[in-house]
């Protein structure tokens, strides 16, 4: 099951990512001895790249007893090892005996937070 950055996020770090492009190309283009304008370009790319990452990966990932934060170094944890659930201004802090996971609800889309929430509940651990 995955969790979902909510689209307003894919959105932004789309158009930001082809902004950047389209000025980076025109900064080239226009003004081809600066060499900083090819930085402008470097940052589209990033920023696309950045999106593409999180359009495929999507923000969690639940599967085979474990939940997979996905970032470019991502953070795994056994469901099973989870021993408390806190939440607070709204971010669940998942904790093991060695880990620590925080999840933050404000990127997650609603109908994803809702399956988080049951995932979590089933767990029978006490959130507080």
């Amino acid at each position: 099951m995955k969790i979902k950055f909510k689209k307003k996020r894919l959105k932004y770090l789309m158009i930001v990512g082809i902004m950047w492009v389209i000025f980076g190309i025109t900064a080239v283009i226009f003004f081809s001895d600066n060499i900083f304008n090819y930085g402008y370009l470097i940052l589209g790319i990033l920023y696309f790249c950045v999106y593409l990452f999180e359009y495929n990966k999507q923000y969690l990932t639940i599967e085979n007893g474990t939940i997979t934060k996905n970032h470019l170094i991502s953070k795994k944890i056994n469901l099973v090892d989870i021993k408390g659930i806190r939440k607070f201004a709204g971010d669940y802090k998942l904790k093991t005996d060695t880990d620590e996971l925080i999840i933050d609800t404000n990127l997650i889309e609603e109908n994803s937070l809702v399956d988080l929430e049951s995932v979590l509940n089933n767990l029978h651990v006490e959130i507080t």
